[in-house]
């Protein structure tokens, strides 16, 4: 039984999904409650992207091996993927207790605490993974990775050379190097085009060589050839998922109806905490330089990007739907105790706020919860920053996201999605104005002091200069903007896309047909 089973497992190493299959029938149907068996159910339908298979087949396995933490980490990961954050919380417990050394589970817990926005904790298990299997190309490109959120660029190029010597085709090694380094020479990009050039692969493969292609090019100044790789990339990003464009439309609709000045004037006071500083906006916009400006403040810690504001909305709600948003969870939430919510994100990031009076929460996307952040946290801070609207669409386009923005790799559904949360701002301007901040990421780059100071009173914070060398921080950043982040303000990016101008006809006009002003 247990050759069958080795068997089965190294078909599914080798992408022989059938073979995998009818060895997993063989094992299960001689002795159904053999965990590893379960266990591999589950492996191959991740392969498969069937995730209720895998959340059922890992659950087996904790049902039959309560102390199987790779089980445990396999299904920490798949509910935090489809939302389910209180079963999540209990599978990464779970996972944390019962891991036995394995460095795969070490490099699961890492992606998964990654994920969560916990980039500390993240690091010390990519750490453990590659100490334990340093010529393991995934372990090495994963810590890599880790070490430039955190700013050891020379030690994650180390790690990337080293995953490249072991794996030369490997697509993520070669995209988080091309991520590391501003290109000076051609020498990467006629390896990336060779690679390219030759056998076909999957797709993610194909857009993450593409996407490390058009930034090196990018970096070249050959805005064409740039051009058409990021358009190859989205292409292949595109065909690996479904996005529900129309329960987006929903969500949003429901956001414009059920938030309103009367709704928060009808709603009891939250919590008295003014610890949190919430920074939002759209991705690729500037929340990072603003954030980091902020938290050069000796007052001010840097929390990153975390989940844990919806995160508490779903426990509260008890919300079990799929996806990080949706129009059922905003009008749930929109029901809740405002101190509730408070106290319960308060509770959730108690070990990630630092030890300073305040902190900042940088996630994105919790622009759609500002309404909820006033109801909860009444006193926090909220600063939502702008970009044109070109800028900011082509500049997510051009990026390849881990999992989420996935209207961003289509022009037309990147300019949809972006005139949604455009005329989304406005309502809630016209509906809260006066109770969050508004910058322009072109005004703070191109003239960062007086902005700056401007924000550092709307914080009520005593002015430090510090505030004006951000790029001397030593902090995790966990963004697409980890390594621009490391040097002065500049203003290369504003009016990036004029350089592209020419290939972005369908974004430009979806916007102005959605009434979205381009300047």
């Amino acid at each position: 039984m247990q050759d069958m089973l080795r068997q089965g497992f190294n078909a599914l190493q080798a992408g022989e999904i059938d073979n995998a299959e009818e060895c997993c029938k063989r094992v299960l149907g001689a002795k159904p409650d053999l965990p590893e068996g379960h266990f591999l159910v589950g492996l191959i339908a991740l392969e498969t992207k069937q995730s209720r298979m895998a959340i059922s087949a890992f659950g087996s396995v904790t049902i039959l091996n309560p102390r199987h933490g790779a089980a445990w980490a396999q299904l920490a990961k798949l509910y935090f993927s489809v939302g389910q954050t209180v079963m999540a919380d209990e599978a990464l417990a779970s996972a944390v207790k019962f891991e036995d050394g394995d460095p795969i589970v070490h490099d699961l817990l890492g992606l998964i605490f990654s994920l969560q926005g916990d980039q500390q904790e993240a690091a010390k298990w990519f750490t453990k993974a590659a100490s334990k299997a340093p010529d393991n190309p995934m372990f090495l490109v994963n810590h890599a990775n880790s070490e430039m959120y955190l700013g050891h660029l020379d030690e994650a190029e180390k790690g990337l050379r080293k995953a490249l010597e072991i794996e030369p085709e490997s697509p993520n090694a070669h995209w988080v190097l091309a991520g590391l380094r501003k290109a000076t020479d051609y020498k990467h990009v006629d390896t990336l085009r060779g690679l390219l050039g030759g056998r076909s692969r999957p797709a993610q493969a194909t857009a993450f060589l593409n996407y490390a292609l058009g930034k090196e090019l990018e970096d070249l100044e050959d805005w064409d050839e740039a051009f058409r790789a990021f358009a190859r990339g989205a292409a292949a990003r595109r065909t690996t998922f479904d996005f529900d464009e129309a329960g987006e439309e929903e969500m949003f609709a429901a956001a414009h109806t059920v938030f309103t000045a009367d709704w928060l004037s009808s709603k009891a006071p939250g919590s008295d905490s003014s610890a949190p500083i919430f920074v939002v906006g759209q991705p690729r916009t500037g929340t990072t330089l603003i954030e980091r400006v902020i938290t050069s403040h000796s007052q001010v810690h840097s929390a990153g990007e975390l989940r844990q504001f919806g995160n508490s909305v779903r426990r509260l709600t008890r919300y079990r739907g799929g996806g990080r948003f949706s129009e059922e969870l905003l009008r749930r939430g929109s029901e809740l105790d405002g101190a509730a919510l408070g106290n319960a994100y308060l509770a959730a990031t108690q070990n990630m706020r630092g030890n300073t009076p305040r902190f900042v929460d940088k996630l994105p996307p919790n622009y759609l919860y500002v309404p909820l952040i006033l109801m909860a946290l009444p006193h926090a801070k909220i600063v939502h920053v702008r970009r044109n609207p070109m800028d900011a669409c082509f500049a997510s386009f051009k990026q390849l996201f881990a999992d989420a923005y996935k209207h961003s790799y289509e022009q037309r559904e990147m300019a949809r999605h972006h005139a949604r949360y455009f005329h989304l701002m406005q309502h809630y301007r016209e509906q809260f104005g006066g109770r969050y901040f508004e910058i322009a990421y072109e005004d703070a780059a191109s003239n960062l002091e007086p902005n700056a100071r401007a924000l550092i009173e709307y914080l009520e914070l005593p002015w430090e200069d510090d505030c004006l060398n951000f790029h001397a921080q030593k902090t995790a950043v966990t963004t697409a903007s980890s390594v621009q982040v490391r040097e002065p303000a500049h203003t290369r990016s504003i009016g990036r896309w004029r350089r592209y101008e020419n290939h972005l006809q369908a974004m430009c006009e979806e916007l102005q047909k959605q009434g979205v002003d381009l300047d």
